[in-house]
Protein backbone atom coordinates (compact mmCIF):
# COMPACT_ATOMS: atom_id res chain seq x y z
CA UNK A 1 0.00 0.00 0.00
CA UNK A 2 1.31 3.44 -0.89
CA UNK A 3 2.44 5.46 2.10
CA UNK A 4 0.25 8.40 1.06
CA UNK A 5 -2.80 6.25 1.90
CA UNK A 6 -1.67 5.26 5.40
CA UNK A 7 -3.33 8.18 7.18
CA UNK A 8 -6.61 7.70 5.33
CA UNK A 9 -6.62 3.99 6.08
CA UNK A 10 -5.97 4.19 9.82
CA UNK A 11 -8.18 7.24 10.49
CA UNK A 12 -11.16 5.56 8.80
CA UNK A 13 -11.87 3.81 12.11
CA UNK A 14 -15.14 4.90 13.73
CA UNK A 15 -13.28 5.76 16.94
CA UNK A 16 -11.09 8.32 15.17
CA UNK A 17 -13.33 11.09 16.44
CA UNK A 18 -13.39 13.37 19.48
CA UNK A 19 -17.14 13.11 20.16
CA UNK A 20 -17.37 16.75 21.12
CA UNK A 21 -14.41 16.87 23.51
CA UNK A 22 -12.44 20.08 22.92
CA UNK A 23 -8.84 21.05 23.66
CA UNK A 24 -8.82 24.48 22.03
CA UNK A 25 -5.84 26.61 22.96
CA UNK A 26 -3.92 23.70 24.45
CA UNK A 27 -0.62 22.20 23.36
CA UNK A 28 -0.13 18.44 23.39
CA UNK A 29 3.24 16.72 23.19
CA UNK A 30 3.04 13.09 22.03
CA UNK A 31 6.13 10.90 22.18
CA UNK A 32 6.03 8.19 19.54
CA UNK A 33 3.43 10.18 17.63
CA UNK A 34 4.74 9.38 14.16
CA UNK A 35 2.79 7.48 11.51
CA UNK A 36 4.94 4.50 10.59
CA UNK A 37 2.53 2.22 8.76
CA UNK A 38 -0.99 1.65 7.42
CA UNK A 39 -2.20 0.24 10.74
CA UNK A 40 -1.16 3.41 12.50
CA UNK A 41 0.03 3.40 16.09
CA UNK A 42 -1.18 4.40 19.54
CA UNK A 43 0.98 7.53 19.53
CA UNK A 44 -0.22 8.76 16.16
CA UNK A 45 -3.83 8.04 17.11
CA UNK A 46 -3.50 10.09 20.30
CA UNK A 47 -1.88 12.92 18.36
CA UNK A 48 -4.66 12.80 15.77
CA UNK A 49 -7.42 12.99 18.38
CA UNK A 50 -5.76 15.86 20.25
CA UNK A 51 -5.38 17.79 16.99
CA UNK A 52 -8.97 17.06 15.99
CA UNK A 53 -10.06 18.48 19.35
CA UNK A 54 -8.27 21.75 18.63
CA UNK A 55 -4.93 21.23 20.36
CA UNK A 56 -1.68 22.14 18.69
CA UNK A 57 0.46 19.01 18.62
CA UNK A 58 4.18 18.45 19.07
CA UNK A 59 4.93 15.08 17.46
CA UNK A 60 8.09 13.71 19.10
CA UNK A 61 9.59 10.80 17.21
CA UNK A 62 13.07 9.58 16.29
CA UNK A 63 11.81 8.40 12.89
CA UNK A 64 11.80 11.52 10.72
CA UNK A 65 9.68 10.03 7.96
CA UNK A 66 7.04 8.85 10.42
CA UNK A 67 7.07 12.17 12.24
CA UNK A 68 6.69 14.26 9.10
CA UNK A 69 3.99 11.92 7.79
CA UNK A 70 1.97 12.38 11.00
CA UNK A 71 2.34 16.16 10.81
CA UNK A 72 1.26 16.21 7.18
CA UNK A 73 -1.83 14.11 7.94
CA UNK A 74 -2.83 16.38 10.83
CA UNK A 75 -2.30 19.53 8.79
CA UNK A 76 -4.28 18.18 5.85
CA UNK A 77 -7.16 17.59 8.25
CA UNK A 78 -7.00 21.22 9.37
CA UNK A 79 -4.93 20.78 12.52
CA UNK A 80 -1.65 22.33 13.62
CA UNK A 81 1.38 20.15 14.31
CA UNK A 82 5.17 20.13 14.21
CA UNK A 83 7.69 17.27 14.33
CA UNK A 84 10.53 17.27 16.86
CA UNK A 85 13.18 14.53 16.68
CA UNK A 86 14.26 12.89 19.93
CA UNK A 87 16.08 9.80 21.11
CA UNK A 88 14.07 8.92 24.22
CA UNK A 89 16.98 6.92 25.64
CA UNK A 90 19.07 10.10 25.86
CA UNK A 91 18.26 12.82 28.41
CA UNK A 92 19.86 15.64 26.44
CA UNK A 93 17.86 14.72 23.34
CA UNK A 94 14.55 14.59 25.23
CA UNK A 95 15.26 17.86 27.03
CA UNK A 96 16.07 19.55 23.72
CA UNK A 97 12.90 18.27 22.01
CA UNK A 98 10.67 19.41 24.88
CA UNK A 99 12.37 22.80 24.97
CA UNK A 100 11.97 23.31 21.24
CA UNK A 101 8.31 22.31 21.39
CA UNK A 102 7.65 24.85 24.13
CA UNK A 103 9.56 27.51 22.16
CA UNK A 104 7.51 26.73 19.07
CA UNK A 105 4.06 26.67 20.70
CA UNK A 106 4.63 28.87 23.73
CA UNK A 107 3.14 26.49 26.32
CA UNK A 108 2.58 22.87 27.26
CA UNK A 109 -0.64 21.37 28.64
CA UNK A 110 -0.74 17.69 27.66
CA UNK A 111 1.92 14.97 27.54
CA UNK A 112 1.42 11.45 26.19
CA UNK A 113 4.11 8.78 26.06
CA UNK A 114 3.52 5.79 23.81
CA UNK A 115 7.11 4.57 23.49
CA UNK A 116 7.82 0.87 23.96
CA UNK A 117 8.64 -2.43 22.37
CA UNK A 118 11.07 -5.30 22.38
CA UNK A 119 12.20 -7.25 25.37
CA UNK A 120 10.04 -10.35 24.80
CA UNK A 121 12.99 -12.56 25.74
CA UNK A 122 13.95 -14.47 28.91
CA UNK A 123 15.43 -11.98 31.38
CA UNK A 124 18.07 -14.41 32.61
CA UNK A 125 19.36 -15.29 29.15
CA UNK A 126 20.48 -11.80 28.10
CA UNK A 127 23.41 -9.58 28.94
CA UNK A 128 23.50 -6.26 30.77
CA UNK A 129 23.37 -4.19 27.60
CA UNK A 130 20.17 -5.82 26.31
CA UNK A 131 18.46 -5.61 29.69
CA UNK A 132 19.40 -1.97 29.94
CA UNK A 133 18.16 -1.28 26.39
CA UNK A 134 14.71 -2.63 27.19
CA UNK A 135 14.49 -0.69 30.46
CA UNK A 136 15.58 2.47 28.68
CA UNK A 137 12.99 2.09 25.94
CA UNK A 138 10.00 1.01 28.01
CA UNK A 139 10.49 2.71 31.37
CA UNK A 140 13.22 5.32 31.58
CA UNK A 141 12.05 6.96 28.35
CA UNK A 142 8.78 7.89 30.10
CA UNK A 143 10.66 9.05 33.18
CA UNK A 144 12.76 11.37 31.02
CA UNK A 145 9.78 12.75 29.15
CA UNK A 146 7.84 13.48 32.34
CA UNK A 147 10.91 14.90 34.06
CA UNK A 148 11.65 17.44 31.34
CA UNK A 149 8.01 18.24 30.53
CA UNK A 150 6.90 18.80 34.12
CA UNK A 151 8.46 22.29 34.60
CA UNK A 152 6.51 23.53 31.56
CA UNK A 153 3.13 22.03 32.42
CA UNK A 154 0.47 24.42 33.66
CA UNK A 155 -2.07 23.79 36.42
CA UNK A 156 -4.79 21.63 34.91
CA UNK A 157 -2.24 19.81 32.78
CA UNK A 158 -2.40 16.07 32.19
CA UNK A 159 -0.02 13.21 31.46
CA UNK A 160 -0.76 9.72 30.15
CA UNK A 161 1.61 6.77 29.88
CA UNK A 162 1.00 3.57 27.93
CA UNK A 163 1.67 0.25 29.63
CA UNK A 164 0.93 -3.37 28.77
CA UNK A 165 -1.29 -6.19 29.95
CA UNK A 166 1.94 -8.15 30.35
CA UNK A 167 2.26 -6.51 33.77
CA UNK A 168 -0.55 -8.72 35.08
CA UNK A 169 1.16 -11.98 34.18
CA UNK A 170 3.10 -14.19 36.58
CA UNK A 171 5.74 -15.21 34.06
CA UNK A 172 7.91 -16.00 32.29
CA UNK A 173 10.33 -13.31 33.47
CA UNK A 174 10.94 -10.80 30.67
CA UNK A 175 12.63 -7.41 30.87
CA UNK A 176 9.68 -5.89 28.95
CA UNK A 177 7.26 -6.97 31.68
CA UNK A 178 9.55 -5.68 34.40
CA UNK A 179 9.94 -2.32 32.63
CA UNK A 180 6.21 -1.84 32.08
CA UNK A 181 5.48 -2.76 35.68
CA UNK A 182 7.94 -0.09 36.76
CA UNK A 183 6.23 2.33 34.37
CA UNK A 184 2.88 1.78 36.07
CA UNK A 185 4.44 2.45 39.47
CA UNK A 186 6.01 5.62 38.08
CA UNK A 187 2.63 6.71 36.76
CA UNK A 188 0.79 6.25 40.05
CA UNK A 189 3.51 7.83 42.16
CA UNK A 190 3.92 10.78 39.79
CA UNK A 191 0.21 11.49 40.19
CA UNK A 192 0.73 11.91 43.91
CA UNK A 193 3.87 13.99 43.41
CA UNK A 194 2.25 16.38 40.91
CA UNK A 195 -1.18 16.65 42.55
CA UNK A 196 -0.28 19.82 44.51
CA UNK A 197 0.41 21.47 41.15
CA UNK A 198 -3.00 20.40 39.80
CA UNK A 199 -1.41 18.12 37.20
CA UNK A 200 -3.05 14.75 36.61
CA UNK A 201 -1.14 11.57 35.68
CA UNK A 202 -2.79 8.36 34.47
CA UNK A 203 -1.90 5.29 32.46
CA UNK A 204 -3.51 2.98 29.93
CA UNK A 205 -2.72 -0.73 30.10
CA UNK A 206 -2.91 -2.17 26.60
CA UNK A 207 -4.54 -5.52 25.95
CA UNK A 208 -4.08 -7.83 22.98
CA UNK A 209 -4.81 -5.31 20.24
CA UNK A 210 -4.13 -5.71 16.55
CA UNK A 211 -1.62 -3.21 15.21
CA UNK A 212 1.75 -2.91 13.59
CA UNK A 213 3.58 -4.44 16.56
CA UNK A 214 1.40 -7.56 16.63
CA UNK A 215 1.28 -7.86 12.84
CA UNK A 216 5.07 -8.18 12.61
CA UNK A 217 5.21 -11.46 14.49
CA UNK A 218 1.84 -13.20 14.26
CA UNK A 219 0.14 -15.45 11.72
CA UNK A 220 -3.59 -15.19 11.01
CA UNK A 221 -4.09 -18.49 12.86
CA UNK A 222 -2.34 -17.11 15.94
CA UNK A 223 -4.33 -13.91 15.63
CA UNK A 224 -7.63 -15.81 15.66
CA UNK A 225 -6.59 -17.92 18.63
CA UNK A 226 -5.67 -14.77 20.51
CA UNK A 227 -9.06 -13.21 19.72
CA UNK A 228 -10.79 -16.26 21.17
CA UNK A 229 -8.86 -15.75 24.40
CA UNK A 230 -10.36 -12.28 24.94
CA UNK A 231 -13.41 -12.17 27.21
CA UNK A 232 -15.41 -10.04 24.75
CA UNK A 233 -14.37 -12.31 21.87
CA UNK A 234 -13.40 -9.26 19.83
CA UNK A 235 -10.14 -7.71 18.77
CA UNK A 236 -9.14 -4.20 19.78
CA UNK A 237 -6.88 -1.83 17.87
CA UNK A 238 -4.86 1.35 18.39
CA UNK A 239 -7.98 3.53 18.44
CA UNK A 240 -9.41 1.67 21.43
CA UNK A 241 -6.25 2.57 23.33
CA UNK A 242 -6.02 6.11 21.98
CA UNK A 243 -9.67 6.83 22.83
CA UNK A 244 -9.07 5.89 26.46
CA UNK A 245 -5.87 7.94 26.59
CA UNK A 246 -7.61 10.90 24.96
CA UNK A 247 -10.36 10.85 27.58
CA UNK A 248 -7.81 10.73 30.40
CA UNK A 249 -5.91 13.64 28.85
CA UNK A 250 -9.07 15.73 28.46
CA UNK A 251 -10.96 17.83 30.98
CA UNK A 252 -13.68 15.17 30.98
CA UNK A 253 -11.33 13.28 33.31
CA UNK A 254 -10.59 16.34 35.44
CA UNK A 255 -11.06 14.35 38.70
CA UNK A 256 -9.21 11.21 37.58
CA UNK A 257 -5.56 10.82 38.55
CA UNK A 258 -3.23 8.06 39.66
CA UNK A 259 -5.15 5.41 37.72
CA UNK A 260 -4.02 2.74 35.28
CA UNK A 261 -6.97 1.85 33.05
CA UNK A 262 -6.91 -1.62 31.48
CA UNK A 263 -8.23 -1.52 27.92
CA UNK A 264 -8.23 -5.20 27.09
CA UNK A 265 -11.69 -6.45 26.13
CA UNK A 266 -12.25 -7.83 29.62
CA UNK A 267 -8.98 -9.71 29.83
CA UNK A 268 -8.40 -13.38 29.24
CA UNK A 269 -11.50 -15.53 28.77
CA UNK A 270 -12.38 -18.61 30.75
CA UNK A 271 -13.20 -21.19 28.12
CA UNK A 272 -16.77 -22.52 28.25
CA UNK A 273 -17.15 -26.00 29.67
CA UNK A 274 -14.04 -25.92 31.83
CA UNK A 275 -16.10 -26.07 35.01
CA UNK A 276 -15.72 -24.06 38.18
CA UNK A 277 -14.79 -24.92 41.76
CA UNK A 278 -17.91 -25.74 43.80
CA UNK A 279 -20.22 -26.13 40.83
CA UNK A 280 -22.38 -29.21 40.38
CA UNK A 281 -20.97 -31.70 37.88
CA UNK A 282 -22.86 -32.15 34.64
CA UNK A 283 -25.13 -35.15 34.52
CA UNK A 284 -24.31 -37.85 32.03
CA UNK A 285 -26.86 -39.11 29.57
Amino acid sequence: MATDNWAAQTTADELATTDGIRMDGKVALVAGGGLSGPLGGVGFSIAWLCAAAGARVAVVDLDGEAGRRAVEAIREAGGEAEWFPADVTDSASVSEAVGKAVDRFGRLDIVADSIGGGGAVPAFDIDDDEFDRVMQLNFLSAWRLIKFAKPHLRPGGSIVTVSSGATEGRGPTMPYTIAKTALEKLTVSAASTFAPDSIRVNGVRVGMIWGAFAARGMTEEQRELRRQNVALQTEGNVWDIASAAFFLLSDRARWVSGQVLAVDGGGFAMKAGTGAAGSAPKKQG
